[in-house]
Order: C-alpha cells, then sequence, then structure tokens
C-alpha cells in the first residue's frame, strides 16, 4: 500500500459516522447492507448516510454492487488488511512481536 492510499483510509475513518457504517458493514460481511438496512441500524437519514458512503467508496474501504433493485454495501477486507499491514510493517524493527494484553509496549 503507498503512502498516499493509507493516508485516505485513514482520514476517511477519521469521522465518527463513517468510521460506525465502517464498523457495521464488518460485522455484516461478506452479505453486506443495504442503505435501507444501513439507515435503520445507525439511526441515520439517508442523506447523510449517502455522503458517507460515497467518502468510504473514495477511499476504497468500501463497495457497492447491484443485486436486482437493491444496492449492497459491503467493507473492502483486502483493503482494511492491506491498511492494517501497512500500519504495523515495521512493528518490533521487522522481529516477531508478541502482543501481551494489557502491556503498553509491544
Amino acid at each position: 500500500m503507498e503512502e498516499k492510499t493509507a493516508i485516505a483510509s485513514l482520514a476517511a475513518l477519521a469521522q465518527g459516522m463513517r468510521l460506525r457504517i465502517f464498523r457495521v458493514l464488518i460485522g455484516a460481511a461478506p452479505q453486506g447492507m443495504t442503505p435501507g438496512e444501513l439507515c435503520a441500524t445507525l439511526d441515520v437519514p439517508g442523506s447523510t448516510l449517502s455522503f458517507h458512503l460515497k467518502e468510504l467508496m473514495h477511499a476504497g474501504l468500501v463497495t457497492q454492487e447491484r443485486e436486482g433493485r437493491n444496492l449492497i454495501y459491503r467493507p473492502s477486507i483486502a483493503q482494511m488488511n492491506a491498511l492494517l499491514a501497512y500500519l504495523t510493517a515495521h512493528c518490533c524493527q521487522g522481529a516477531d512481536c508478541e502482543v501481551v494484553p494489557g502491556c503498553t509496549t509491544c
């Protein structure tokens, strides 16, 4: 992943509603959700949802697919994993890293 792509993904997730949308979609993977289901789950107006979904799609974190008369939104697991790999690529100076619960250092 390039730095520019990582920045776009992080910027998209740095807004509260977009982070909530992404987390709900992660929970609904791989089936995804329709805009109506997302609106009901998040208690958000359709116009607001549409704006935030567009930003998440622009960052590559969410995909849209038409199934019949419905739009289905799904999280891009590959993009999420690439972002996590980019963020942790230099963890522990390349040595194996074991995360210990409750520990504040790597």
